[in-house]
């Protein structure tokens, strides 16, 4: 079982949402899940670490610009 306590992620890995929970309350880090918001209704459910990303392209609403945002993502699918 994983660490409650994290400091980062591994591709391939499984942790449970708790961990995850953990993880993203105390990291600077975005998580995008296969089951969307359901990520953190069962602290139990575990969570497989798919893809690691340096960062996103996020669209402003206000001028219409694409911005990268260089911050690290993880992509984790339910397990």
């Amino acid at each position: 079982m994983a660490r409650l306590r994290l400091n980062d992620l591994t591709v391939g890995e499984n942790y449970s949402a708790q961990a995850l929970d953990s993880f993203v309350s105390t990291t600077d880090v975005v998580l995008v899940s296969t089951n969307e918001e359901q990520l953190f209704t069962d602290p139990d459910r575990e969570y497989k670490v798919t893809q690691q990303l340096s960062g996103f392209f996020e669209h402003s609403s206000e001028n219409g610009e694409k911005y990268f945002r260089n911050k690290t993502t993880y992509l984790v699918e339910k397990i």
